[in-house]
């Protein structure tokens, strides 16, 4: 086959045409052969089962039943008529309904004589009847029957409405086939295909679409599946490794005596088994001649931000300087006084540098920066801009690197060492970034597979779990007379808002009226109130938000905007209203917002009575579990991929058939043998591996499936 064949735009298949190519273009994004191709069924309809009219269930599922129509007729009803035929076989009788197109259906049906009728069961009383079957003689059916296992296509209503139909699209199908002779170049080795016993390439595209039976079509989706998710690992993996090899870092070979001095005599608490583990790994990174790009991991209080002060004090040991960017100017400060408090009796200078500081301090920090006689550097953006020169970064610590894009980062990465590198520039600085969202393994193994992964996955001693429980609308007032009697303990409350972007209107008033509710329940001068929201300036964000910190206001009303951020240890409930306009990962990341103090915190997740299936298992899921990781698999499995990492990478993993959470096994054994194979052949020289550099180099040259990796 011309290797260019599949390139050919669908226009030109035979029973396509320019109207019904601009249709599948515009619907299902089918511009050439290839993207027809690589459609694939959603599901397939076992057509070798024959039921018998007292055998049909009630479930939904489609049945084919063979019998004869013995009596027709019209039915009038509110709205228009239907047609009504009697269907029987030896055992009994059912209906077969038309609500659209009867006169032409009533010309053509022939009584007492064998059909084959397909469709869906629905029962009324004790009569089961059959909406709109798909019905051929049993003669025709007989004659015609190539397809046991029937394959089900994506569609539309614009599809449906063009009168492409999932007969049309097979019919599509074939022809394509046709035209291939179904020879179809093979991507994987011949090595490779033996260990795991899989089909080739040309015999799993047929299976996909044309299954003989229930055996092949599981050979033909493992080994589709197994392909996909291998080359993204291949690419990813070696994405890391060439890394490695050409960017080289600075190594940090002593363990001196800021780190020794801080770990022996000012560590407020002893570490974490995790803790130990994760800052192990991380300096065998830094002793290494490699530059550093792990992900760190790590549950709202877990204590990432002990494990970022030992890593820089590393850097320090060995001469360099380190850098942490934040993405709020909030969170910045609270890292900043945060570390600022541990180093309170070491002899290391840190200073913050945000949006808001003086130019009179940028100055002076600017100065401090460049001689060398700053060493810790803490702050937003602001940290980005080209007027800032380290004399020699070696640590940049990136926390919630998510809110970062690609070129912020990559401004982070010139700002290295300017002892010159092989080609004259700077050395990058080692690059730790933080998250407190838990990433499930199979999706960290696919979004981060260039980057190393480390976990801290276990609370610091002393942390009391958060009670969360939920509670419906009709309980308010018992909430307000808990939260009082919270507040005549002394503490402090946030009451959340969800936030939607497409109706900040709506928000915006969900919060006023929550607010003047709240007024009137909770008046001055007994109690003080701050609101916090979208719409107003960053200084009054910063001004409401410092009274809540100081304790000058007992509740916190505000939309999602405390997310990520401030820690007030004081703080001890959280309410979250209209919990179920919230996705698990948000909730769970409002809910460690308190739990900071030594004091038991609670969470209350407010909702209506009116609740989805997916909403109800997303509040058990935060009422039975405080564990992140738990909460993001549950996510994981609700949402999908793509919604996980939010707007900015919701098309990351365009995958055609995988899914890398059922599939996850599949996963593993695909990044498994990427590694392998690049252990054992990095270039991919060897003839037996043509295959996988042929379609490897394709894959690259097209760039579609990468263009997600960071």
């Amino acid at each position: 086959m011309n290797p260019n064949f599949l390139q050919t735009p669908i226009a030109y298949l035979k029973g396509v045409g320019p109207n019904r190519a601009d249709v599948l273009k515009d619907e299902l994004g089918i511009e050439t052969f290839k993207d027809l191709l690589h459609l694939f069924p959603n599901r397939y309809l076992d057509r070798t089962n024959y039921y018998k009219i007292n055998q049909l269930q009630p479930s939904g599922a489609d049945v084919q039943v063979v019998g004869k129509i013995v009596h027709i007729k019209t039915v009038e009803q509110k709205r228009g008529k239907r047609l009504v035929a009697s269907f029987v076989d030896e055992t009994g009788q059912m209906d077969l309904v038309w609500f659209r197109g009867h006169k032409w259906i009533k010309e053509n049906l022939k009584l007492n004589e064998p059909y084959v009728v397909f469709g869906k069961v629905n029962k009324y009383g004790s009569t089961f009847s059959m909406p709109h079957p798909e019905m051929e003689t049993l003669q025709k059916h007989q004659q015609g029957l190539k397809m046991v296992m029937q394959p089900i296509y994506p569609s539309t209503e614009k599809l449906s409405n063009k009168g492409i139909t999932n007969r049309v699209i097979s019919k599509m199908m074939q022809q394509l086939f046709l035209e291939c002779k179904g020879k179809f170049p093979e991507s994987l080795s011949g090595p490779l295909l033996e260990e795991l016993k899989m089909i080739s390439k040309s015999s799993a595209l047929f299976n996909i679409h044309f299954p003989k039976n229930q055996e092949l079509l599981a050979k033909a989706q493992f080994r589709l599946k197994f392909e996909e998710l291998f080359f993204v690992q291949l690419r990813l993996i070696s994405q890391n490794l060439q890394r490695k090899q050409k960017i080289k870092g600075m190594p940090f070979e002593a363990v001196g005596e800021k780190f020794t001095e801080f770990f022996e005599n000012h560590l407020p608490f002893d570490l974490t088994n995790a803790q130990k583990r994760v800052i192990k790994e991380i300096r065998n990174d830094l002793g290494s001649n490699a530059q550093m790009n792990r992900l760190l991991q790590g549950d709202v209080g877990s204590g990432k931000t002990i494990v970022a002060l030992m890593c820089m004090l590393l850097a320090i040991d060995n001469g360099f300087q380190a850098c942490l960017m934040a993405p709020t100017e909030i969170l910045a400060t609270q890292h900043y006084n945060g570390l600022k408090e541990l180093l309170e009796n070491m002899d290391v200078k840190i200073a913050l540098l945000t949006g808001s500081t003086k130019k009179s301090e940028r100055t002076l920090l600017h100065n401090q920066l460049e001689n060398g006689n700053l060493n810790i550097l803490v702050g937003t953006h602001a940290v980005l801009e080209d007027k800032v020169q380290f004399k020699n970064l070696g640590l940049a610590i990136v926390d919630e690197q998510h809110r970062f894009g690609v070129a912020q980062r990559s401004k982070l990465w010139k700002k290295g060492s300017p002892n010159s590198s092989e080609d004259g520039g700077a050395i990058p600085p080692h690059i730790l970034v933080m998250t407190a969202t838990p990433i499930p393994r199979t999706l960290a193994m696919s979004l981060y597979g260039d980057l190393d992964i480390s976990v801290i996955d276990e609370l610091p001693p002393g942390r009391k779990p958060i009670k969360t429980v939920h509670r419906f609308d009709s309980n308010r007032l018992k909430v307000f007379r808990f939260i009082k009697d919270e507040i005549k303990k002394g503490r402090q409350i946030y009451i959340v808002y969800p936030l939607i972007q497409e109706s900040e209107a709506l928000d915006y008033k969900d919060l006023m009226d929550g607010y003047e509710s709240i007024v009137r329940d909770f008046p001055q001068p007994e109690y003080q109130i701050s609101i916090v929201h979208g719409k107003m300036k960053p200084a009054d964000k910063d001004y409401e938000m410092e009274r809540f910190v100081k304790g000058e206001t007992q509740i916190m009303i505000a939309t999602t905007v405390i997310e990520v951020g401030v820690n007030v240890p004081n703080a001890s409930v959280m309410i979250i209203e209209s919990a179920e306009r919230f996705g698990l990962s948000q909730l769970h990341q409002l809910r460690g917002r308190v739990g900071r103090g030594a004091e038991q915190s609670f969470c209350i997740l407010m909702t209506g009575h009116k609740l989805s299936e997916d909403s109800k298992t997303r509040l058990q899921t935060m009422v039975r579990t405080n564990d992140g990781f738990e909460i993001a698999e549950v996510d994981l499995k609700l949402r999908g991929p793509g919604d996980l990492m939010g707007t900015q990478q919701s098309g990351m993993l365009n995958l055609k058939i995988a899914d890398i959470v059922k599939d996850n096994q599949i996963l593993k054994t695909a990044r498994y043998h990427a590694i392998q194979l690049l252990k054992d052949d990095p270039r991919l020289e060897k003839a037996e591996n043509a295959p996988i550099l042929n379609a490897y180099s394709k894959m690259m040259a097209n760039k579609t499936i990468w263009n997600y990796i960071s």
